[in-house]
């Protein structure tokens, strides 16, 4: 029961990040002001949020959300396993990745929005959200 209550959120996580990426190939930016602050804000840089770059990532969130809930409900084999082990792999590199910007290793300017939404928000996330694909991935 447990597994099952952290595969739905975890999935539902993945779901609603993708959606997020698919909302940004629109050209939208919120919750920024636009491109240039959504790009500080979420990534510490300024870069494209265009279809070409949040697409191939909002694919990857959404396939990653359909095979944790997969293996989740039983279904999918190893394929499903598979895919649960990668979206935990991703989120752990993130969650480190975050770490090391928040102790000053990866460049990432103090006064910036990421900086302090890295802290509060993303690595402690990606953080969780892997130890909870970890625990499903080793589930057969």
């Amino acid at each position: 029961m447990k597994n099952t209550r952290a595969g739905a959120a975890l999935a539902g996580l993945l779901a609603a990040d993708g959606l997020l990426h698919l909302y940004w190939a629109t050209g939208a930016t919120w919750p920024a002001a636009g491109e240039r602050a959504l790009s500080l804000a979420v990534l510490g840089l300024e870069t494209s949020f265009g279809p070409c770059a949040v697409l191939p990532l909002a694919g990857l969130l959404l396939t990653g959300a359909a095979g944790v809930l997969a293996h989740t409900h039983g279904r999918g084999g190893r394929a499903a396993r598979a895919v649960t082990g990668g979206v935990a792999a991703g989120l752990a590199v993130r969650g480190v990745a975050g770490l090391g910007w928040a102790a000053g290793l990866l460049d990432s300017p103090p006064d910036s929005p990421f900086h302090l939404l890295n802290l509060l928000l993303y690595t402690p996330v990606c953080l969780a959200a892997a130890w909870a694909a970890i625990r499903l991935a080793r589930t057969p």
